[in-house]
């Protein structure tokens, strides 16, 4: 159930300031009583949560300076699972908004939506059902697309340390390196590894590397606008 609307508040997350400026305004349209707070950054947004203040809706841009892909839905979904995280962005591709579904965004709005049809599709997350784009055929992955979802459930149920942890992994460091990175020792880095394992199932770490990179949509985000 969602908040009486004058108690209401939205998280803008993302980068660019004119299109924080759109989301603003279509959130007012949609409500015009709600408080918005604004963030450029997945880690300014985990700050402005982790200070104390309860949301009933973030709208998150996908491409954010200091993530890669899904990294910042999956920091969001990871740590705060009861806030509602709904995709605004320019990439419409049917695959990327399968993924994001698949993570547990509540919706996914494309950035080229009118104002008005913005705020539709707020409203529409707002009682309660999940927004996506009419020409979004649900389905229509097939069977790599279960695939993906297995692996996104197994992906959520790293910690946020842990994910840190695996995209190093990704990036080639060795455990004496990462230690470096995270301040910590190398003794709880062999001890993050072994979970991340466990999680994913699978049994070495280039599997791990190999599992992940399926979830990379560098390509795919690369011939966007």
């Amino acid at each position: 159930m969602t908040a009486p609307l004058e108690a209401a508040r939205f998280l803008i997350i993302d980068d660019h300031p004119l299109f924080r400026e759109a989301l603003h305004s279509a959130v007012q349209m949609a409500y015009p009583d709600v408080d918005t707070v604004e963030a450029r950054s997945i880690a300014e947004a985990v700050d402005v949560l982790a200070s104390g203040k309860s949301f009933d809706l973030a709208l998150l841009d996908l491409s954010m300076p200091d993530v890669r892909g899904f990294e910042g839905l999956l920091q969001l979904r990871t740590r705060y699972p009861r806030l509602p995280v709904v995709i605004v962005s320019g990439y419409e591709d049917a695959k990327i908004i399968s993924e994001a579904l698949s993570y547990g965004a509540a919706g996914f709005i494309p950035k080229s939506a009118r104002k008005s049809e913005l705020a539709d599709a707020i409203r529409t997350v707002m009682d309660g059902a999940v927004f996506v784009p009419e020409t979004y055929q649900a389905g229509a992955q097939g069977a790599d697309s279960i695939d993906r979802a297995d692996l996104v459930s197994r992906l959520s149920k790293l910690t946020p340390q842990q994910l840190r942890v695996l995209r190093m992994l990704q990036q080639g460091l060795l455990n004496k390196q990462i230690a470096y990175e995270l301040q910590v020792g190398e003794t709880t880095v062999k001890a993050h590894v072994s979970e991340i394992l466990r999680k994913l199932n699978v049994y070495s770490r280039t599997q791990a590397v190999i599992e992940v990179s399926k979830l990379d949509n560098a390509d795919l985000f690369r011939d966007q606008v």
